[in-house]
């Protein structure tokens, strides 16, 4: 089991990856991040995030979509992936994973594959 640092290390190893960051949604609070430059700051895309989490929860409940769970969602920018991953393991719901990618640099499928092995290990 990883404690959040090493999973946000782990994270930043990610081919392409710029910036990670673990979200409380129900704050918009970034608990850690990793990453980021002078141009992009990971606290504000966690709280902006939250909002995009909160809305897919809400649409789920609307759908009635019992036993459904979130994997991932993907925003696609013309330089950048952003994948957000809610957490679903014992002890970490209310959190997700935030990890923005270089789109030039970046093999998504593999990055999803990545993010999806360190939830397994996270330990919160």
């Amino acid at each position: 089991m990883a404690n959040m640092e090493t999973a946000l290390k782990e994270a930043m190893q990610i081919e392409g990856a710029l910036g990670v960051a673990l979200v409380d949604y129900n704050s918009g609070m970034a608990l850690g991040t990793l990453g980021s430059g002078k141009d992009f700051d990971l606290n504000v895309a966690s709280a902006g995030n939250t909002d995009v989490v909160r809305a897919e929860m809400r649409t789920l409940e609307m759908l009635n979509l019992q036993g459904e769970v979130i994997e991932d969602v993907l925003v696609t920018l013309a330089g950048q992936y952003h994948v957000i991953r809610p957490l679903t393991h014992h002890g970490s719901k209310g959190l997700f994973l935030f990890l923005a990618l270089n789109r030039a640099r970046a093999n998504l499928a593999f990055a999803r594959h990545r993010l999806a092995r360190i939830e397994e290990g996270l330990e919160v």
